[in-house]
């Protein structure tokens, strides 16, 4: 297999990246490869080049065209500024023009230390490798913009973290690795030339029609407020969780970047977390929205010194942009949050109400977010709130809600259409991605990977009864871990 690269990240000076080579593994074997992206990518077909591809993606074997670098940035981290953070164990091979004529980065994560790696291996467990496969899949299923995976590796020998564990090696494929955090790099350094240089390429790359504008930073900053409110907004309708929105884990094309102790809740809960090392909440599901317009303020910051000389007037520029971040996101999200319960675009403001009053009902009776949403189509269809299939005292919580909400609905059936559009009946439930990745690593056991991918690729459709009801209550996953 071979990847025709079209490389544009390269030519930018050499402080923007270090040159480096993946570092061999004793006996990769592809675990999973995703061959509708490769189609996608124009690479052509995996079956029967198995081993040529196990040492591609495990990174035995640069590719002819390949330039391997290591990308630098800086990132606030829960709040705290690291100056320096960059690929410590990722590497970017090169790019691809996909079939749509657009650029695609195609990385390794997991492919061994870099002069970013901070003392660290450079190397991943099989574990989180299998959870960004998985999960990243189900989000480009549910139309979420997302990096993609291409390909599983496992290495054939252990990673070191608390105990020995199998090592994996992820392909991920992004519209860039631009990130807010590349910004940073730069801007705490000084270095307007470069500051300039990456936002330049970053309009070139992702927002084309800000160079058209007589104010091209302005529009730059403009069009990732956009995409990163619309991001967001698409999260919390699906009651998915980042866990850890940090400036270096936002990217400025709108992707979602990053799925370490991310999580799809059960259970509604605005102050729900799932991330082991979030322990004062930061980036609960309440509170994405504020710390996205919080890593918005920073990029702002950063793009400063290009739209005036003078601070107080690049910030006075700046704020206004910004300014508009509340009412986007909000107007996003209940477009959003209508479809759901049916409404048409027009009937959106009529649906404010009724948004806000569910999910406060959500809130006290602690429901399983998908499952009911799942269940309000054919609730409105036969008429009966106990088609939700609540508990019995839980009922009396929405018996006057679901009066009101059928009785503003205006064709039952383009509603029901609606919302078997905006409602998945499967996600990536956490204890299902738990005991898939289990057996994977524990018992080199792949068959629940598959069928959990199977599922999540058709989300949309009832799945098996497995991988649709909520967990029971030991069945419960309410941790999730950084897969550094």
């Amino acid at each position: 297999m071979e990847i025709p690269f079209d490389n544009t990240y390269v030519s930018l000076p050499d402080r923007f990246y270090a040159p480096v080579s993946p570092a061999p593994v004793r006996d990769p074997h592809v675990l999973l490869f995703n061959q509708p992206l490769a189609d996608e990518l124009n690479l052509g077909e995996m079956a029967g080049k198995e081993k040529a591809a196990a040492d591609l993606f495990g990174g035995n074997r640069v590719p002819q065209g390949a330039q391997p670098v290591a990308q630098v940035y800086a990132g606030h981290q829960f709040g705290s500024f690291v100056p320096r953070l960059g690929d410590g164990r990722a590497l970017l091979l090169g790019e691809v023009l996909d079939k749509f004529g657009h650029h695609r980065d195609i990385s390794l994560k997991g492919s061994g230390p870099t002069v970013y790696s901070r003392r660290g291996d450079g190397r991943s467990a099989l574990g989180p490798v299998l959870r960004e496969y998985i999960v990243s899949e189900a989000m480009h299923a549910l139309g979420v913009p997302t990096t993609r995976s291409l390909a599983a590796v496992a290495t054939g020998e252990p990673v070191y973290r608390e105990a020995p564990l199998p090592g994996g090696v992820l392909t991920r494929v992004a519209a860039s690795h631009i990130r807010v955090g590349t910004f940073e790099y730069f801007a705490a350094r000084g270095d307007i030339e470069a500051l300039q240089l990456l936002a330049d390429y970053a309009i070139e790359r992702h927002y084309p029609e800000a160079a058209e504008s007589t104010e091209p930073y302005i529009a730059l900053l403009d069009g990732v407020m956009r995409r990163q409110a619309e991001l967001t907004a698409h999260w919390m309708s699906l009651g998915f969780i980042h866990g850890v929105m940090n400036t270096d884990n936002t990217a400025v094309s709108g992707e979602t970047i990053d799925y370490g102790p991310c999580a799809f809740m059960d259970e509604y809960d605005v102050y729900q977390t799932f991330s082991s090392i979030d322990t004062q909440g930061r980036y609960a599901y309440g509170r994405q929205a504020a710390i996205t317009l919080w890593n918005l303020e920073n990029l702002a910051g950063c793009l400063a010194p290009l739209i005036d000389p003078d601070r107080q007037t690049a910030e006075h520029q700046l704020r206004a942009v910004l300014q508009g971040f509340p009412d986007y996101f909000n107007l996003r999200f209940l477009e959003r949050m209508g479809s759901k319960l049916g409404f048409s675009a027009e009937d959106i403001p009529a649906a404010e109400g009724l948004v806000a009053d569910f999910l406060q009902r959500l809130q006290t009776a602690g429901a399983d977010f998908t499952t009911i949403f799942y269940r309000l189509q054919y609730a409105l269809v036969s008429g009966t709130v106990r088609e939700l299939q609540l508990p019995a005292d839980q009922e009396p919580v929405f018996n006057r809600w679901f009066e009101r909400w059928r009785d503003a609905i205006r064709d039952p059936d383009a509603a029901a259409a609606r919302m078997q559009q905006a409602n998945p009946a499967c996600i990536p439930r956490n204890h299902v991605v738990e005991q898939a990745l289990k057996a994977a690593v524990e018992h080199q056991d792949m068959r629940l990977c598959h069928q959990l991918l199977a599922a999540v690729r058709h989300p949309w459709t009832r799945p098996p009864d497995a991988f649709y009801y909520p967990p029971a209550p030991e069945e419960r996953v309410t941790v999730t871990f950084c897969g550094t």
